[in-house]
């Protein structure tokens, strides 16, 4: 009998909402076809928006969609996606699949769909192989309310009102696709740029996100914090507000990735076991950020995060195209638990990519639509968002199938949310045993107990044919206990459980 215990009286942080965040790229289809149709398309739209994708991704409460990229972010000019959508400029997407890009979706379209889905906004501005001109002229015409060239540009494009922009990123990846840049010169290019992302609103402030490291590169962070800071004590009242990292689960490899739906146990305790080494990340990473910011008012962001596998058979190799199996709903429960748990540093996430790419929430097929394992997972864990992390442990034992790749066999975390109501969420890495677990809840004196659990064989998925093969069912197997609750949960699962 595995013992979770729970200290309702220890909160530990608060959870932001925005670790449950979406990441949506100019990539294959995630955005045309995936997000966008356009206003004439036979497919039901609003202002060109797919209705069915706004519903299912407002029923998971998407919080925060980040955008344009990615690497399309560094070569993204965003004159070209203003105006007459006849006149806009023509383009080939080299980094994604070599398709044309034709800019139909651009700012305008972009604030319409998070307009739509009720989130926040996160743009990725263009440090790469962009002016220090074109990022403050791109903040002007979003968020200048009154007489200027770009608010007046704004106004006779169709939208005098000005936007509210959430969240800036000055650049990405400038390690590699964003400039393969060494990390005191971009740190330097970070100070020029952000000087220009200007708050124009009185009390209206854009949170400025900082080109952080890829996966473990620690002499990275060290060295862009060591800068930024040089000569700026400001540097935690404006200048910088987030740092990202960015770290995809590669079961293979980088070169090679692997099969999404073709797998053996071997390699699922693999990917497990890569899924987990988020958590020595965001320790080591934050290490680093307490010796330059020990009270932790610069949150780390991983706004790239998920399983990266090789493309489906017969697709365009640049659409990264990929199924989703029960291994990706487990990768997710496990990352999404380790984010709760590190809630005081980590304070946003965004998930790889929002449809049709990489570790996606939703499918697309013409006019059809699937939700993803991943998709359920985050359907679950949406309560979690704005609550506040308790203090849990959990007894695990380790387990895989030989001593390379040995996993702790559950994941948890649990939240207190503003209607007093605890939140308990729990993964069974397993691929064949089942666990009883009991739950010391202390002096919570919750009665009203419902439970969900996403379940199946390592290798189920949802398809267009099948759409419904992985689904969330209510979980009757939780009993109440003097101390508080016990259940069993079955291999290669996901439990949510709600007390009130």
């Amino acid at each position: 009998m595995a013992k979770l215990t729970i200290h309702p009286d220890k909160i530990q942080s608060k959870i932001n909402s925005e670790i449950y965040g979406h990441f949506s790229e100019h990539l294959g289809r995630c955005i045309y076809g995936g997000l966008y149709v356009g206003e004439d398309s036979p497919i039901e739209n609003v202002n060109g928006m797919r209705t069915d994708v706004v519903e299912a991704l407002k029923e998971i409460r998407v919080p925060v969609l980040r955008w344009p990229g990615g690497c399309f972010a560094d070569e993204y000019h965003w004159k070209d996606g203003i105006g007459p959508k006849e006149n806009r400029k023509k383009m080939i997407n080299t980094h994604w699949g070599g398709v044309v890009e034709d800019n139909s979706f651009g700012t305008h379209e972009f604030f319409e769909l998070c307009r739509q889905l009720g989130c926040k906004t996160y743009i990725n501005g263009n440090l790469g192989s962009g002016t220090v001109q074109e990022m403050s002229e791109w903040v002007e015409y979003m968020t200048f309310e009154g007489v200027s060239p770009m608010a007046d540009l704004r106004a006779k494009n169709g939208h005098e009102e000005p936007w509210h922009v959430d969240y800036f990123g000055v650049g990405n990846e400038n390690w590699g696709c964003g400039g393969n840049m060494n990390p005191d010169f971009y740190a330097n290019e970070y100070r020029r740029y952000q000087t220009y992302v200007r708050d124009y609103k009185a009390g209206s402030h854009i949170e400025k996100i900082c080109c952080g490291a890829n996966v473990d590169d620690y002499e990275w962070t060290k060295e862009v914090l060591k800068t930024c800071f040089n000569h700026s004590p400001e540097a935690l009242h404006g200048f910088m507000d987030g740092l990202s990292l960015h770290y995809y689960v590669h079961p293979e490899g980088w070169e090679i990735k692997g099969s999404a739906t073709q797998f053996d146990d071997a390699v699922w305790y693999k990917t497990m076991s890569k899924a987990l080494f988020m958590d020595e990340l965001i320790r080591r990473h934050g290490a680093i950020m307490d010796v330059y910011d020990p009270d932790k008012k610069i949150g780390m962001i991983v706004d790239e995060w998920g399983t990266w596998y090789t493309v489906e058979p017969g697709t365009n190799p640049g659409f990264l195209y990929q199924q989703n199996t029960m291994r990706d709903a487990l990768v997710a429960a496990i990352t999404l638990n380790i984010f709760n748990k590190h809630s005081d540093r980590v304070k946003m996430a965004n998930l790889a990519q929002i449809v049709n790419v990489l570790q996606a929430v939703l499918l697309t097929d013409g006019d059809k639509m699937i939700k993803t394992p991943t998709y359920h997972v985050f359907n679950m864990y949406k309560y979690h968002q704005d609550s506040m992390l308790l203090d849990s442990s959990i007894e695990t034992e380790l387990i895989g199938v030989d001593d390379t790749y040995q996993v702790p066999n559950l994941s948890e975390s649990v939240s207190l949310d503003k209607d007093g109501v605890m939140h308990i969420t729990v993964a069974n890495l397993s691929t064949d045993t089942a666990y009883p677990v009991e739950a010391d809840l202390g002096r919570f004196a919750g009665t009203q107990i419902s439970a969900q659990i996403l379940t199946g064989e390592i290798h189920d998925m949802n398809t267009f044919e099948a759409p419904e093969t992985v689904h969330v069912q209510d979980f009757d197997g939780v009993a109440k206990t003097q101390d508080g609750v016990s259940f069993t949960i079955p291999a290669s699962s996901v439990i949510h459980i709600a007390v009130k």
